[in-house]
């Protein structure tokens, strides 16, 4: 009695098998070499925190969408689009910090709930025709049947 669970014949010629061995090889290779490269890239860069994460501050200005200089000039105007001045209690030093503005949160909420709305209609009618497309290919079914009595 045979198996039907064998490998196929094709699979096991010596062209197949070091085609195999070579693609999983250079699978290994990219793995292995992209984490050896991100362990070097970590220990080359030390990162300075900026002051606010380590000690506490005190809010200078509040949140404010930053200017057309502040937004070439400072790093922290990149990830929101918004800075706050503050002022580090220990070190007395002042530095810009990135902040979510109240504004633009709700410019988000809303931009979210019309997605959401939208998203809504669209998949109400597709219920809907693919209802109706169902309940006609059962009535199909049905009058098929008695017919054929």
């Amino acid at each position: 009695m045979e198996s039907d669970c064998r490998i196929p014949v094709a699979c096991c010629r010596p062209r197949i098998l070091l085609l195999h061995a070579v693609f999983w090889c250079l699978v290994s290779l990219r793995v292995f070499g992209a984490a050896l490269l991100g362990e070097e890239k970590a220990t080359v860069k030390p990162v300075v925190a900026p002051c606010w994460l380590i000690e506490e501050f005190v809010v200078l200005e509040e949140c404010v969408r930053c200017s057309d200089f502040h937004s070439r000039a400072e790093s922290a105007c990149r990830q929101t689009g918004y800075i706050e001045k503050i002022n580090c209690t220990k070190s007395n030093k002042e530095e810009f910090k990135s902040c979510r503005s109240a504004l633009m949160e709700e410019h988000l909420f809303w931009k979210f709930e019309a997605a959401m709305l939208a998203l809504m209609a669209l998949f109400t009618v597709l219920v809907v025709v693919r209802q109706r497309q169902l309940d006609r290919l059962a009535s199909e079914k049905v009058r098929r049947q008695i017919e054929s009595i």
